[in-house]
């Protein structure tokens, strides 16, 4: 099956520099106590084989595991998107894992999250083969993959213990949201035609089932923090740990350039680092 390219590096930097021209994609070189392992078959669906690419900390022990789902608008994008994150966060001493999941294009919601599920417990089942620790799995997810990262954590609480959503909505329908074709396309039609669905596939809808931490990272646009306000009271009410960090004058997609990258590895790190290695 052909894939849909409209989101790339290529394509989001020839985006980015018309409004920021000194932006520059961030490019991280393997680290030398990092072992990469590309393209391990995770799944096989009637002959449709799905990869993850793995970015180990080579220590030899158990490490805490950070899943990294890509964006795209859950209609295009590639694992490979997360490759200088997943170089720069294993090189701190966690085992990164960059997820291919299904597309718009080829299946509907919730082929997606069923996807990253299936990923997540066939590294649990070879946590001894990756070295890792299967009390600390986080969950992290970039725009689209925020989305999906922050419904895992909350439609099904016991697969990770904690969440990073970096600029990815709560809440489909809402006042903030200005979610419309692409989303449709993903839900198999519009609010109208599938409420339920549109319902089920926000974070915001399943809050009160969350019991881990969650750290957000926003960018200043408030159309990918639609549903936030509204979590963040049921987080607070029920004694949730979260922290909120926002990315000032920069792009949706920060995260994939200099001067923004340090920034949103240093807020990931810190939160890793106090949830799990404290």
């Amino acid at each position: 099956m052909q894939k849909d390219t409209t989101f790339t590096e290529r394509s989001e930097m020839l985006k980015v520099a018309k409004k920021f021209p000194s932006a520059n994609l961030a490019k991280v070189e393997s680290p030398k106590n990092v072992q990469e392992m590309l393209n391990i078959e995770y799944q096989n669906i009637h002959g449709r084989s799905l990869f993850l690419d793995a970015f180990l900390w080579g220590d030899n022990h158990k490490n805490p595991a950070v899943i990294l789902i890509h964006g795209g608008g859950w209609k295009s994008g590639s694992k490979e998107l997360m490759k200088s994150l997943g170089r720069k966060i294993s090189g701190s001493g966690f085992n990164c894992f960059a997820v291919e999941y299904r597309l718009s294009d080829e299946a509907k919601y919730p082929a997606a999250i069923d996807d990253v599920v299936t990923a997540i417990s066939f590294l649990r089942k070879n946590a001894k083969r990756f070295n890792i620790d299967q009390n600390q799995i986080a969950v992290l997810g970039t725009s689209s993959g925020g989305q999906i990262a922050a419904l895992i954590g909350s439609k099904y609480p016991d697969l990770a213990n904690l969440v990073i959503d970096i600029d990815g909505i709560l809440a489909f329908h809402h006042p903030q949201s200005k979610e419309g074709a692409t989303a449709a396309k993903w839900l198999g039609g519009t609010f109208e035609m599938s409420p339920e669905i549109w319902k089920d596939a926000s974070p915001l809808t399943h809050a009160e089932k969350v019991r881990i931490p969650y750290l957000f990272i926003n960018s200043q646009f408030e159309r990918f923090h639609a549903g936030q306000d509204e979590m963040l009271e049921i987080f607070k009410k029920n004694h949730i740990q979260y922290e909120v960090k926002t990315i000032e004058n920069s792009p949706h997609t920060f995260w994939m350039f200099d001067p923004w990258f340090d920034s949103t590895v240093n807020h990931i790190l810190n939160f890793l680092n106090h949830q799990f290695k404290n």
